[in-house]
Order: C-alpha cells, then sequence, then structure tokens
C-alpha cells in the first residue's frame, strides 16, 4: 500500500479500478498505482472521444450553434473550442502529437493578442482567468516550450494587483449592471485594473492552473506567492462574488 493510501479512511482504488470507465481505470494505473499501462492514444479511438472530434471543424475550431451567438463581438467559437479542448486533454490525455489536437491548439493560438492574452470570451476586455486556464491545458498538450506560451506568462505576470494575486480588470471597478454587460458584450477598449483592489481567488486559482502545469513557472516565485494568498481565502467568500 501506498503511504498516501495509509492517510485514507476508505482505499479508493478497488472503486476506481471497478468502475467500468476506462479513461479513470489508465490513469489510476498509470499515475496512482505507477503500473505499465501502454501509449496513453489507445484512448483517444475511444467511442467518447472521436465523437467530439467528428465535430471539429477544418480551422481546428468547434463551433458554436447559431441559436446561442448573441452577440457579435464575442467570440463564440473560442469559447465552445475551449469547453471541447479541456474534455480532450483532462479527460482523454490527447496532446500535439495528434493532428486534431495541434489543429485546436493553433486555434487557440490564433485569439492570442500580440500582448499575450487569450481574448474573446467577454468581448474585448481582458479575460484573465480564461487566458491562464487555456495556456493550461496547451502547456499540458506539450506546448510548454512554445514562445506563445511565454509571452502569455509575461502577461499574466504583468495584470497581477498590487497584493501579487489577480483578479478580473473589469470587476475590479464598480460599474453598474448596464455598463457591465455593454462592456463584455459589445467591443470597447480593454478596461485597466484597479490595482489596488484586492485579488479574486477565483480568478487566481484559474491562472495559478497555468503556472501549476508548466516545469519551471511552478516553481517561480510569483506562484508561490498566489499560492499563499489563494490558501489565505479557503471556505471564504470571494471579494466580489458570492462564490
Amino acid at each position: 500500500m501506498e503511504s498516501w493510501q495509509r492517510q485514507l479512511r476508505f482505499d479508493p482504488i478497488p472503486a476506481f479500478l471497478s468502475s467500468g470507465d476506462e479513461t479513470l481505470q489508465y490513469f489510476v494505473r498509470r499515475d496512482l498505482l505507477e503500473e505499465g499501462v501502454g501509449p496513453i492514444c489507445r484512448l483517444w479511438q475511444l467511442p467518447e472521444a472521436q465523437k467530439i472530434l467528428k465535430k471539429q471543424q477544418p480551422d481546428g475550431s468547434w463551433d458554436r450553434s447559431v441559436s446561442k451567438k448573441k452577440h457579435k463581438d464575442i467570440n463564440y467559437n473560442l469559447i465552445e473550442t475551449w469547453k471541447q479542448f479541456r474534455f480532450l486533454i483532462e479527460k482523454y490525455g490527447f496532446n500535439r502529437e495528434d493532428p486534431s489536437t495541434g489543429r485546436a491548439a493553433e486555434f487557440l493560438f490564433s485569439c492570442q493578442t500580440e500582448d499575450g492574452d487569450i481574448r474573446g470570451f467577454i468581448a474585448n476586455q481582458y479575460a484573465i482567468y480564461y487566458t491562464g486556464a487555456i495556456m493550461s491545458l496547451l502547456i499540458k498538450a506539450g506546448y510548454e516550450d512554445d514562445l506563445r506560451i511565454e509571452k502569455g506568462f509575461q502577461w499574466l505576470l504583468s495584470m497581477r494587483q498590487d497584493d501579487m494575486g489577480w483578479s478580473g480588470p473589469i470587476i475590479t471597478h464598480d460599474f453598474d449592471r448596464e455598463t457591465m454587460y455593454r462592456l463584455t458584450s459589445q467591443y470597447a477598449e480593454p478596461v485597466e485594473p484597479d490595482r489596488s483592489r484586492p485579488f479574486s481567488h477565483n480568478w487566481t486559482g484559474m491562472v495559478l492552473r497555468a503556472f501549476a502545469a508548466h516545469s519551471k513557472y511552478r516553481m517561480s516565485e510569483a506562484a508561490k506567492i498566489a499560492a499563499k494568498l489563494l490558501k489565505s481565502r479557503f471556505f471564504q467568500p470571494d471579494c466580489y462574488t458570492s462564490y
């Protein structure tokens, strides 16, 4: 029995292995039991994974149904691609060795601005949290050493609050509901953050996904500081939402 198992009142391994979920069994055997399980690509052929791939567009994206595209300045295909890319990377272990993953990655990178952020989720406003979340997936897919990932990290570091955490720039201002809706659904110049406001632990947690996935940045001082901030908020409401 592994040391981590001895700390638990209930050993979850038997339940995992009897679940009938081939992907779960694969990762349990590989990551928890450290068994030889063969190449990850066998998961890519599972019917559930192939069902996702069948809906991929030639440009690497996934299309959002027209009925859900309410605002022309929101990149709905970016939103849908992020959702489907998460399943491929996190659940089935896809990486850039698969051509469809490469196409999806290039589509996501095509939404990166010159500054380094991924933009289009909330019209032209900065989406610091989504940038971090997408970068974490791209790193796991094999793009850790890509210069575009480095540009993304430099942008994230430049967007910290004074307390060295992150927040959504737009929520650091007291806009009324109508203004907030307009800024996040129609084209407007990005709102710069009020850096004196405290960090959001929801947004900081999403940004830290990128740092945690990267072999160098996970050990950085910036990551350690942000992690301590996040730890200080366990079981507390966020500064900006009811979450």
